[in-house]
């Protein structure tokens, strides 16, 4: 409910700053679409080098008096996508949902951010973005929320800061950190990949009449399906 509460709301708010044709895209989306997303996972007992970012990276938690100048969304001349993607970005911080990273430059500028998440935040991840993932096990980790400011990219962050963040999982008690991409964005899986993540599972989804139904498949095991309106 939460989850949908707020998306709700930045629909309107996508209207009251002038891009209303992200709003109508969401919508059609939710009475008719289907999409696959590729699960990768990392296993974390096999030593992987991470790959060095074109600019020096230092990770560490988000603190309380980050500059996140790069999430505003009046900032004149955006397009629709990016002001959406930005209110994305604000949605999840304000979830609740814990253990946001983040990458900082040598001057000390945040560069990246995303989520690893541990399996006592389950609740909260359900609650925020419904049947979208599966039950984190005791021994996994989510990767959700990333993030790369525009000035930053292509060069090379994602997959540098992806790498070192999910190093992090064994303080969370986790083997297996994993992370679910649009199978069409091949920018991302390709980042997943030099960070160390290999394909293990595929998600398909499919909207009717704002109804989502979810169906993991992975070469294991028979298609398991989860049903609820987003």
């Amino acid at each position: 409910m939460q989850g949908i509460l707020t998306r709700m709301r930045d629909l309107l708010r996508l209207i009251v700053t002038g891009h209303a044709g992200e709003m109508w895209l969401a919508v059609r989306q939710r009475v008719y679409s289907n999409a696959a997303s590729v699960g990768l996972r990392r296993d974390l007992n096999v030593p992987f080098p991470a790959p060095t970012a074109k600019v020096p990276i230092t990770i560490r938690p988000l603190l309380p008096g980050d500059q996140l100048e790069f999430l505003d969304v009046h900032q004149p001349g955006l397009s629709d996508t990016q002001v959406s993607g930005r209110f994305g970005q604000h949605r999840l911080l304000q979830s609740g949902i814990q253990t946001c990273h983040v990458a900082t430059t040598g001057a000390g500028r945040v560069c990246y951010m995303q989520w690893l998440i541990p399996p006592t935040e389950n609740a909260r991840v359900r609650a925020f973005f419904g049947n979208l993932y599966p039950w984190l096990r005791p021994d996994e980790a989510l990767l959700e929320g990333a993030y790369t400011p525009e000035e930053y990219r292509g060069q090379g962050i994602m997959a540098g800061a992806m790498a070192q963040i999910a190093e992090r999982g064994p303080v969370l008690g986790a083997r297996w950190v994993i992370t679910f991409v649009d199978e069409g964005n091949a920018a991302s899986l390709k980042g997943c990949e030099r960070a160390g993540f290999a394909p293990y599972v595929r998600r398909r989804e499919a909207f009717r009449l704002f109804v989502r139904r979810v169906a993991f498949t992975s070469l294991a095991a028979a298609p398991t399906e989860r049903t609820g309106a987003v």
